[in-house]
């Protein structure tokens, strides 16, 4: 299954499919098969990088509509 990210508006970003997970070291995080995640936005989890759904504690309000974005500027 290809992947597929939402990002929650006041929430996390939601991770579903085949998809592989690293840290800035490029060690890989066992997920245990999970085949679906979220991940934290609102930088107070306690079980960073994943979702622990304190952005509802926090009242994190972050407001998400999908857009085009300009093109890629070319590398010299």
């Amino acid at each position: 299954m290809p992947t597929k990210i939402t990002v929650r508006t006041n929430g996390s970003i939601r991770v579903e499919g085949d998809f592989e997970l690293f840290d800035k070291e490029g060690n890989k995080f066992d997920l245990s098969g999970r085949t679906q995640i979220a991940l934290c936005r609102c930088g107070h989890s306690k079980d960073k990088p994943f979702c622990d759904s304190t952005h509802k504690e926090i009242g994190f309000q972050s407001e998400i509509k999908a857009r085009k974005m300009p093109p890629p500027v070319p590398k010299l």
